[in-house]
């Protein structure tokens, strides 16, 4: 997004502080004019933000710059790269306090549809729309991006799903509208799992997350081994998941904390609709057509392969094996 931290930090706030850089100073005319709704709050917090900048040292200034980058370069903080400088609001307040609730009230409120409308905004970090639009052409699945289970909509659908602030705006500066922080995600992922989860830290400190618009799909291995074969009283304690590869398990482990990814996916195979409904397909399958357990398996290890996440396929392999494994098969 446009970089407010590059202006003077000494004389008065007026618009000729914007000349050096042609697109803020486009922005900020714009919003001068302006008797949209929106407008005024742009101009105004900018204007308060310089004040509580003009009181700081260089160095200070030069340490805000170096969080501004840090929290913008998602790549970097996502692969726990310690050159990058991150910073929370927590961190801002500890020697900053009434600039980090300024910064906080003006980057929170940024993200809002009567800001995101505004033309002279809309034209330089584009439309949130036509962002959702190029998502879905590009990944045509059809599936939530981060559990695999959830749908979302479409280029057939008239309306989108919400994106979610991957480092979270209540916890992060700057970054409310970096469309590399605003990632697509379904209900369940988005409002009921992660919140406002935080990727890249846990109680221990930094670690490492998927970056979400990696250019390349991550591969995930998924083991699923069950403790009995009662499949019809199979409850999620009953059921032991491995995931690798092992080169990635600090991101998978932020993965699966963020997002509930085992409770969710063990949920999926003691469901009536889910692996009780894999398993009896199997057994109605082999009936009706004289086959083998096991010849119905290779075309679910086939199915997994060509279209993982139709049908959760992705999930009934593992799931199949293990009940093979256990001796429901």
């Amino acid at each position: 997004m446009l970089n407010l931290l590059a202006l003077p930090t000494s004389g008065p706030f007026g618009l000729n502080l914007f000349d050096a850089n042609a697109e803020l100073r486009e922005v900020m005319e714009a919003f001068y004019y302006s008797d949209a709704q929106g407008a005024d709050f742009f101009y105004g917090h900018v204007e308060r933000i310089y004040g509580l900048f003009s009181a700081l040292t260089a160095v200070q200034i030069s340490q805000f710059q170096q969080w501004y980058q840090g929290n913008n370069d998602l790549e970097k903080v996502c692969a726990n790269d310690p050159a990058t400088h991150l910073a929370r609001y927590a961190d801002i307040a500890v020697n900053h306090k009434d600039l980090a609730a300024q910064l906080g009230t003006f980057f929170k409120g940024l993200y809002s549809q009567s800001l995101l409308d505004l033309a002279a905004l809309r034209a330089k970090i584009g439309d949130i729309d036509d962002h959702y639009q190029t998502f879905v052409a590009t990944n045509k699945a059809g599936k939530c991006p981060f559990c695999g289970i959830g749908d979302i909509k479409g280029e057939h659908h008239s309306k989108r799903e919400a994106y979610d602030h991957y480092l979270p705006k209540a916890l992060y500066p700057f970054n409310s509208i970096n469309f590399r922080n605003l990632v697509p995600a379904c209900h369940e992922c988005n409002s009921t799992y992660k919140l406002s989860k935080d990727p890249s830290r846990n109680p221990a400190g930094r670690r490492k997350a998927f970056y979400p618009f990696a250019a390349a799909a991550q591969a995930i291995d998924i083991q699923v081994a069950l403790q009995h074969s009662d499949i019809e009283n199979l409850k999620p304690t009953d059921v032991q998941m491995q995931f690798g590869p092992a080169a990635i398990t600090e991101e998978i482990e932020t993965w699966k904390d963020v997002y509930g990814i085992e409770e969710r996916y063990k949920a999926k195979f003691c469901g009536e609709n889910d692996g009780k409904y894999w398993l009896a397909q199997v057994i109605d399958e082999c009936q009706a057509y004289d086959k083998q357990p096991a010849e119905i398996l290779a075309m679910r290890v086939q199915q997994a392969q060509s279209r993982p996440y139709a049908d959760c396929n992705f999930l009934r392999k593992p799931f199949l094996e293990a009940c093979q494994q256990i001796g429901v098969l």
